[in-house]
């Protein structure tokens, strides 16, 4: 296995500078992980529970755009372009993880999801054009203004937001500052940064602060927005699929509103996981990584990969090897069926990366996944489109003109 490195230039990513995670070097790296791991910890806790807002109406739910998909479908079913809708999605309960703040991005214009939006589209545009490669030559383009102007847009809010919860920190003392949160239900990301402590007992600076949520915000939002998607493509092309999925929630809810979903739920949802991580088998959201060597390589046949080499590996050619997967285009669940378990390597399922500096948001991916195909599926009923997608890939894996799927509400007794 490739020892892991993100020294040298890895294009896709470093066009994502100032501020992507996949860029810092050994020491903020490590300082990433202890935070991560702050945050895995902390994110089971009963003070960060998934939905701090009181019963029949959890804060996802809001977040969901359900209401605004029956808007839609007054008329029946609505074809639904699904990358645009479930990014706004993920943006919004992201923005609400992450900062407590409440966006509306999927009702009204909202400047600070524009500037990430704008972002993830600049980035890939310019991994087209070798020359804009060099920062010199970028930031003379109007692309490269933009860049810089969205960036500083991000930074601002970014900014704002943690002078002023230091202000209240600071007047109100520890104690009490966790009370009050604790009241109301809602610790966000950037109140576990503040209180956080790296391993020599030191605070984190602003700076520090900023770049951890301006990572899960920009790295988290359209990896999620495309598992999602190709998620509900594939429940929409096997609907005994997405039948058993309703039926596990329905199940799990009995006697309860669905809005009353718990974050111990998200455990007991078996056959739903099957299903996200064999799409995410098929179709991973990021479908190649790079990596650095950072020793000499010996492969089984006696070629030495030189240490320093940059490293491609397709992530979607692993996902797809006849070798390791059989049937590799086939859509099916029970590969990861938990009560029949498939002896194969580790690494022959690395949707989130592998290794060290593998997906730090990981967990809180899969839970947002879990809870948005839940409430989904309970009330609405996905249909493919009649044009079959091909797949785009760039650094995120998407759809050539879109996913489209049709979606139609459910019944009341059926929901």
């Amino acid at each position: 296995m490739l020892q892991l490195s993100v020294s040298g230039l890895v294009p896709a990513f470093v066009l994502a500078s100032p501020w992507h995670l996949l860029l810092l070097g050994a020491a903020s790296w490590l300082l990433a992980r202890i935070l991560a791991w702050t945050y895995s910890f902390c994110e089971n806790c009963s003070r960060l529970r998934c939905f701090p807002q009181p019963p029949k109406r959890n804060w996802f739910l809001g977040h969901l755009g359900t209401d605004k998909w029956k808007r839609l479908c007054l008329e029946g079913s609505a074809r639904l372009e699904m990358f645009e809708n479930i990014s706004l999605m993920t943006l919004d309960s992201l923005q609400k993880c992450l900062f407590g703040f409440d966006s509306n991005c999927q009702e009204s214009p909202s400047e600070y999801i524009a500037a990430i939006l704008e972002l993830s589209s600049l980035i890939v545009k310019r991994s087209q054009k070798l020359l804009l490669f060099v920062d010199f030559f970028y930031y003379l383009t109007a692309d490269g203004r933009r860049f810089r102007k969205a960036c500083d847009l991000v930074h601002n809010f970014t900014d704002a937001v943690i002078r002023e919860r230091r202000r209240t920190l600071s007047s109100q003392g520890v104690d009490e500052f966790m009370k009050t949160k604790a009241k109301s239900k809602t610790l966000d990301f950037i109140d576990v940064l503040l209180m956080a402590k790296d391993e020599h007992g030191k605070e984190l600076s602003d700076e520090d602060i900023r770049a951890e949520a301006d990572t899960f915000m920009f790295g988290g939002h359209d990896t999620t927005a495309s598992a999602l998607s190709w998620i509900l493509y594939n429940l929409a092309r096997h609907p005994e699929y997405q039948e058993r999925c309703r039926q596990e929630v329905q199940e799990l809810l009995r006697d309860r509103e669905s809005e009353e979903i718990e974050w111990d739920d998200l455990a007991q949802l078996p056959f739903l996981t099957m299903c996200i991580k064999e799409s995410l088998r098929l179709h991973p959201p990021a479908p190649d990584l790079l990596r650095r060597c950072t020793q000499d390589i010996v492969l089984p046949d006696g070629k030495v990969i030189p240490k320093g080499s940059i490293c491609i590996i397709s992530v979607f050619g692993i996902h797809h090897n006849p070798s390791v997967w059989s049937d590799p285009e086939v859509y099916d669940p029970f590969r990861f069926d938990p009560e029949n378990p498939q002896k194969r390597s580790p690494l022959a399922f690395i949707p989130f990366s592998a290794g060290p500096r593998n997906c730090i948001g990981q967990t809180f991916a899969m839970n947002e996944m879990k809870v948005a195909l839940a409430l989904t599926l309970l009330r609405f009923r996905v249909l493919p489109d009649h044009k079959e997608p091909r797949r785009k890939p760039e650094v995120i894996l998407r759809a050539e003109g879109g996913l489209w799927l049709r979606v139609e509400p459910l019944s009341t007794g059926a929901q």
